[in-house]
């Protein structure tokens, strides 16, 4: 019964939750606790640990409240049920635009938005940059952080004039993990 429970349960908060992962929080809560399957402290370590841990925070919390009550099968139950709304309303979509795509105009304007989304990747990068570094908002450099970055972008821009494609991302993001895990940890 549990798991018919937590399909339906984030079936709807799939369905239902618009705005964000932040805006499904609310959503989630009432889902849980009208099930009584989580107190209000457990969901708020709950949502501290989806916050903190790599990818999408509903579905985090999808995951581990389904982990949480009903096991493995549990958690993949309810994660499927998260994102599957999400999943079947991008099919129709794409099944929609399909014809649109191949307008004229709606070509015009999607190659429009292209430098757009290049410039605010490469402010977002360049803030980070800025930030971890530490040369604006701590006042205190970190030469490490800054060397390690100069380090990875010639290995990067230096592996595209060697080998035409360059590396793969997640290639240099398992190189820059092992290398910054090796160079913090021989600093402490």
């Amino acid at each position: 019964m549990i798991y018919i429970d937590l399909l339906i349960g984030f079936l709807e908060v799939g369905l239902f939750s618009f705005g964000g992962a932040y805006a499904a929080i609310p959503l989630i809560r009432d889902v849980v606790m009208a099930h009584g399957w989580l107190d209000d402290e457990m969901l708020a370590y709950m949502i501290a640990i989806s916050e903190s841990t790599p990818g999408p925070i509903m579905v985090n919390m999808a995951t581990y409240i389904g982990s949480e009550k009903g096991g493995l099968l549990g958690a993949i139950i309810a994660t499927t049920a998260v994102v599957l709304p999400a999943f079947f309303i991008i099919l129709l979509i794409m099944a929609a635009m399909k014809k649109y795509l191949q307008n004229r105009l709606v070509k015009a304007a999607l190659s429009g938005l292209q430098p757009c989304i290049i410039g605010i990747i490469l402010a977002t990068g360049i803030f980070m940059i800025i930030k971890n570094c530490g040369f604006v908002f701590s006042g205190r450099p970190d030469f490490l952080t800054a060397g390690l970055t100069g380090v990875i972008a010639l290995i990067y821009f230096g592996s595209r004039k060697i080998i035409k494609k360059g590396l793969s991302p997640i290639t240099l993001i398992c190189f820059s993990a092992f290398v910054g895990a090796m160079a913090y940890m021989l600093k402490i």
